[in-house]
């Protein structure tokens, strides 16, 4: 389209309005699709999360319980208790936390999951993730079926129970 140029008298002046009609054009299609896209975009599946914000862990003497942090070098150190172990040391020392398990209460068809021993891992905001990794993966070679994180909860805030 080109300039269109009015007539005052004698002069052919330029005119400054502008044709909006193309604006309204593009303006209506956009306004349709997004009339059709917004209703599929809304569509959601309803999901059952837990009302859980922090809940305190309750730890049994038979409970293992392993810190895990990044050493020197890259290196990963794991301590269980305070005995710092490497990776085939912990295997063994899982493996026979559960045969004397299953011995004290007599036999394999014994267990049940309150007196099965759990894996709790402390890792350090700095530890690299393949040490928790390996850790969880250690434990639960060795035939752990619980294996758990523990963890600060921040500032402020107080325990909660389930509701």
């Amino acid at each position: 389209m080109s300039m269109g140029v009015s007539q005052e008298g004698e002069e052919d002046t330029p005119m400054s309005d502008i044709n909006v009609t193309p604006l309204v054009d593009v303006m209506l299609v956009l306004l349709i699709i997004f009339l059709i896209a917004v209703p599929v975009v809304l569509q959601t599946v309803p999901v059952s999360l837990p009302k859980v914000k922090y809940e305190a862990t309750t730890t049994k003497p038979e409970n293992v319980n392993l810190s895990v942090r990044g050493g020197p070098g890259g290196t990963c150190e794991v301590y269980w208790n305070l005995t710092k172990v490497n990776s085939d040391e912990l295997l063994q020392r899982a493996v026979k936390k559960l045969e004397d398990t299953i011995r004290d209460v007599g036999g394999v068809e014994n267990i049940t999951e309150e007196n099965m021993p759990e894996a709790h891992i402390r890792g350090d905001i700095n530890t690299p993730y393949r040490c928790i990794g390996g850790a969880v993966f250690a434990m639960q070679r060795a035939g752990f079926a619980r294996v758990g994180f523990i963890s600060e909860p921040p500032a402020g805030e107080g325990t909660t129970t389930r509701l």
